[in-house]
C-alpha cells in the first residue's frame, strides 16, 4: 500500500479511481506530453494510465502518487516510482505537473519526498531519471535536486517518427 505524503504546501497521495479526469488533463496536454512518454486522446484511452498505476501498486514495482495542494485538496500533478528492481536497489523516476502549476516551486518540494520515500521505505540505493535532450526544464529540476548527469544516450528512441537522445541522471542514497 502507498502511503500518503506530506510536505509544507503539498499532499502526495496514491491515486483513486477520480483521478481518472485529473490523469486526462495532464497526459492529454501538448505542453506535458512534449517530453513525456505517454500520452492520451481520450479520457477512455487513459484508464490505461489508471491500471498501470495500480498494476504497479499491486506488484510492487512502481509506486506514483497524485500530488495535490494541501490546502485545497487540488490536483496539480504527478511523480513517482517506476520499475523498481528490489533486487538491484534501484528505481526510475518521474513527474508531471499541469502547466498553470510551473514555476511554484511544488516539483522541488514534492520530488524529495519521493526519493526519500524510495530510499527509506523502499531501501534503494539508485533512483534513475532519463529525459530527453531537449527537455531543458526537467534537466535544470534535476541539476537543482543534485542528480547526477551520466552521458546521454543517442538515438535512444523513436518518437513522432525521428530518433531523440536520453539523458540520464541518477541519485544514490548516499549522495
Amino acid at each position: 500500500m502507498i502511503p500518503s505524503l506530506q510536505t509544507k504546501r503539498l499532499i502526495l497521495r496514491p491515486f483513486t479511481e477520480d483521478d481518472l479526469d485529473n490523469v486526462f488533463k495532464g497526459l492529454s496536454n501538448p505542453d506535458i506530453i512534449k517530453y513525456y512518454g505517454i500520452s492520451f486522446e481520450t479520457r477512455e484511452s487513459a484508464k490505461e494510465q489508471m491500471k498501470w498505476f495500480a498494476d504497479h501498486e499491486r506488484n510492487e514495482t512502481g509506486a506514483w502518487w497524485a500530488i495535490c495542494l494541501k490546502d485545497s485538496g487540488h490536483f496539480i500533478g504527478a511523480g513517482g516510482l517506476n520499475d523498481i528492481e528490489h533486487d538491484h536497489k534501484k528505481a526510475e523516476f518521474g513527474f508531471w505537473l499541469l502547466p498553470e502549476y510551473w514555476g511554484n516551486g511544488f516539483m522541488g518540494e514534492a520530488i524529495p519526498a519521493i526519493l526519500n520515500h524510495g530510499f527509506e521505505k523502499i531501501n534503494l540505493h539508485r533512483i534513475e531519471g532519463f529525459v530527453e535532450s531537449k527537455n531543458t526544464n526537467c534537466q535544470k529540476a534535476l541539476d537543482k535536486l543534485n542528480f547526477t548527469f551520466e552521458g546521454t544516450m543517442r538515438n535512444a528512441e523513436i518518437k513522432n517518427g525521428r530518433y531523440i537522445d536520453i539523458d540520464i541522471y541518477s541519485k544514490l542514497s548516499t549522495d
